[in-house]
């Protein structure tokens, strides 16, 4: 699975069986875990959480949320690359 982002101890990262699914990402602490927060990421850049497993406290989410935002374009490039897609489905 691609690591996309290492931000204090959260990793942003694809999970690699997910093509089917929104482009979204998920978030967990030092390593990829079953229980990661789930994030879609949608059509203008913004972030919506879909679950989050992780608990991760609001403050470090908004934070969190910042930087995918400012990252959008570099995550889609990343999305078509691992999925050998150039079709990107968005949750909105």
């Amino acid at each position: 699975m691609p690591r996309l982002f290492k931000v204090g101890q959260y990793i942003i990262f694809f999970w690699s069986n997910e093509l089917d699914e929104p482009i979204h990402v998920h978030i967990s602490i030092v390593n990829p875990a079953p229980n990661s927060t789930k994030i879609w990421i949608t059509k203008n850049g913004g972030c919506i959480v879909a679950h989050n497993k992780g608990k991760i406290p609001q403050k470090d989410l908004n934070k969190l949320f910042e930087i995918i935002r400012d990252n959008f374009f570099l995550i889609c490039n990343e999305w078509m690359k691992f999925f050998d897609t150039d079709n990107i489905k968005f949750y909105c």
